[in-house]
C-alpha cells in the first residue's frame, strides 16, 4: 500500500475515507466520554436535576450558534487543522499558533481523562483487576499499578487503532456509538419505568441555598468541556468522502444527540434515588449505586456496557481530532515536521503516537489530580470556539454587499457568528473572572500557568523555521488548494 500524494512544496495530504455517518459518530462519541456517566452526582450537587438539565441544554443550544460558524469554514476550508487554518487565515500565524496550542491542551487532556475513567470503571465493578500494587497518593487518591496499566493499555490501543487509517477507526466509531445511545436509552426508560422511583425523586428542582441563576450558569460554563468533540469534524475536513456542506447538520445533529445523552443520565441519576441525600452521602459512584440497587447486576453491566462505549468513542474521536492537529501545525514548519509525516496507511502515524506518549504519564498522576484539567480544558477550546466564530463574522457578508462570493452574503449567519464571539467570551468571563460561580481553581490555574509556558518554548523554539517560509509557501502548506480563496471579510 502506498502512501498519498505529495506536492511538489512537500505538502503531506491525507486520504479521503471518511463517511457522514463516521464523522456523526466522530463528534457524538468525542462529546460523550467518561463525563456523561461518571459526573450526574456532581452536576446534581452543583444544580439539582432541574439546573443541571437546563444549563446542560442551553450549553448545546450556545454550542449550536458556535456550530454556524464551524459549517461555514469547513465548507470553505475543508483542510486538516481546523480552527488552526482559520486563525491563520484571518488574523495570521501568532494567532494560529495560540488558537493551535489552546486547543492541543484541551484534546490531549481529554484522552487522558477518558483513560482514566476507565481504570475507575473496573475499580467500581472489579477491584481486584486495578487494585493491585499501590504505588503513591495524589491528592488523597491512592494510585495503583494495576489502574496505571489498565489506562495505558486503552491508550495503547486506541492510538495503534488509529495509526492504522480513518477508514478502521471510523468503523469502530460509529458501531460503538451505536451501542451506547441503545445502552443509555434501556437505563433511561428502565429507571423512569421502575416501582420504586417515584418521580417526587427528582424533587427539589435546585439545590438547597443555591439561586437557580447560579446553579444554572455554573453547568453552562463547563458546555464547552461538555461539548468538545464537535470541534473534532473540522479536524478531518480533509479526509471527507462527501461534501463539505453537509458538515454543518452532522455537528448540529451530534450537539443535540450529546445534549439527549447528558440530560437522560442526569435524570437517571436523580430518579434512581433521592438526590440529596445521595449528594450529601458523597459516594464514589453515585450512578452505579443506583442503578445497582434498582436492578442487582444487571443495572451494573448496562452502565458498564455505556460508559466503555463511550469512553472508547472518546478515546478514539480526540485521537483522531489530536493527530490532526497536530499534523497540520507540523505540515506548516511551526511544529517539527516530525508530525508532518503519513505512514502507508494513510493517517499521520507520528503525531498520534506523540498524543499517546503525552497521555501515558496521566495515569501515574491519579484521578483527583487529572481533575484539575476539566477547566483548563474548557479554557482551551473556548479559545479556539472563539478564533472560530471571529473568522466566521470576517467571512461571512452582510446582505446588502456587492463585494465577493454571493454564498457568503448572510445577515442572519453574521449577526450568528457575533453572537458565537460573543458566547466564547462568555464562557471564559465565567471561567477566568474573579467572584465566578465557576472560576478556575488554584490547582487548575497552576495547571494552565505550565502549559502557556511550553507553549512559550515551543514556539519561540520553532520561530526561526517559521520565518523562512513566506506567505505563498505558508498559506499553500496550511491551505493546499484552497489558499486563493477571498477570505477577506468585508475589507
Amino acid at each position: 500500500m502506498t502512501g498519498p500524494p505529495e506536492a511538489p512544496s512537500g505538502r503531506q495530504e491525507l486520504r479521503k475515507t471518511l463517511k457522514p455517518q463516521w464523522v456523526w459518530s466522530v463528534a457524538l462519541g468525542s462529546a460523550i466520554g467518561w463525563g456523561a456517566f461518571v459526573l450526574p452526582q456532581d452536576l446534581l450537587g452543583q444544580a439539582g436535576p432541574l439546573g443541571a438539565s437546563l444549563g446542560l441544554v442551553i450549553g448545546g443550544a450556545l454550542m449550536c450558534v458556535i456550530a454556524v460558524s464551524y459549517g461555514l469554514l469547513i465548507r470553505h476550508f475543508p483542510v486538516s487543522g481546523g480552527e488552526y487554518a482559520y486563525a491563520y487565515t484571518f488574523f495570521g500565524r501568532t494567532h494560529a499558533f495560540v488558537a493551535g496550542w489552546a486547543l492541543v491542551l484541551g484534546y490531549v487532556s481529554i484522552i487522558a481523562l477518558n483513560a482514566s475513567a476507565l481504570a475507575l470503571l473496573f475499580r467500581r465493578l472489579l477491584p481486584p483487576v486495578v487494585e493491585w500494587v499501590p504505588l503513591w497518593e495524589v491528592a488523597g487518591w491512592q494510585v495503583y499499578l494495576g489502574e496505571v496499566v489498565v489506562a495505558s493499555a486503552a491508550l495503547l490501543l486506541f492510538a495503534l487503532l488509529n495509526a492504522r487509517g480513518g477508514t478502521l477507526s471510523g468503523r469502530v466509531q460509529y458501531a460503538f456509538c451505536l451501542v451506547m445511545l441503545a445502552a443509555v436509552a434501556c437505563i433511561l426508560i428502565a429507571t423512569w419505568l421502575h416501582p420504586e422511583t417515584p418521580l417526587s425523586n427528582l424533587e427539589p428542582g435546585f439545590p438547597e441555598g443555591v439561586s437557580p441563576l447560579a446553579a444554572v450558569l455554573m453547568i453552562v460554563a463547563i458546555a464547552p468541556w461538555a461539548y468538545v468533540g464537535f470541534d473534532n469534524v473540522p479536524q478531518a475536513a480533509e479526509e471527507f468522502d462527501f461534501s463539505p456542506t453537509k458538515a454543518f447538520g452532522l455537528i448540529v445533529l451530534a450537539i443535540v444527540s450529546a445534549a439527549g445523552i447528558y440530560v437522560a443520565m442526569v435524570v437517571a441519576t436523580a430518579v434512581a434515588q433521592p438526590w440529596p441525600q445521595m449528594v450529601a452521602d458523597g459516594p464514589a459512584w453515585g450512578t452505579a449505586d443506583g442503578l445497582e440497587t434498582l436492578f442487582g447486576p444487571v443495572g451494573l453491566v448496562l452502565l458498564a456496557v455505556a460508559v466503555v462505549m463511550g469512553v472508547s468513542t472518546g478515546l478514539n474521536g480526540f485521537y483522531v481530532s489530536a493527530s490532526r492537529l497536530l499534523f497540520a501545525m507540523g505540515r506548516a514548519k511551526v511544529l517539527p515536521s516530525f508530525f508532518a509525516k503519513v505512514n502507508g496507511a494513510g493517517a499521520p502515524g507520528n503525531a498520534v503516537w506523540f498524543a499517546a506518549a503525552l497521555c501515558l504519564i496521566a495515569p501515574l498522576f491519579g484521578r483527583e489530580a487529572l481533575l484539575w484539567v476539566v477547566d483548563m480544558t474548557s479554557v482551551g477550546v473556548t479559545i479556539a470556539y472563539t478564533y472560530t466564530c471571529l473568522a466566521a463574522y470576517r467571512l461571512w457578508r452582510w446582505s446588502g454587499s456587492d463585494q465577493g462570493d454571493p454564498d457568503t452574503r448572510s445577515t442572519g449567519r453574521k449577526v450568528l457568528s457575533g453572537l458565537g464571539v460573543l458566547t466564547g467570551l462568555l464562557f471564559l468571563g465565567l471561567l477566568l473572572l474573579p467572584g465566578s460561580p465557576a472560576q478556575l481553581s488554584t490547582p487548575s490555574w497552576v495547571a494552565l500557568g505550565v502549559w502557556v509556558a511550553m507553549g512559550i518554548i515551543f514556539y519561540v523554539w520553532r520561530l526561526p523555521a517559521s520565518r523562512e517560509v513566506d506567505d505563498d509557501e505558508m498559506r499553500h502548506l496550511v491551505l493546499g488548494e484552497h489558499a486563493g480563496e477571498k477570505v477577506r471579510g468585508d475589507q
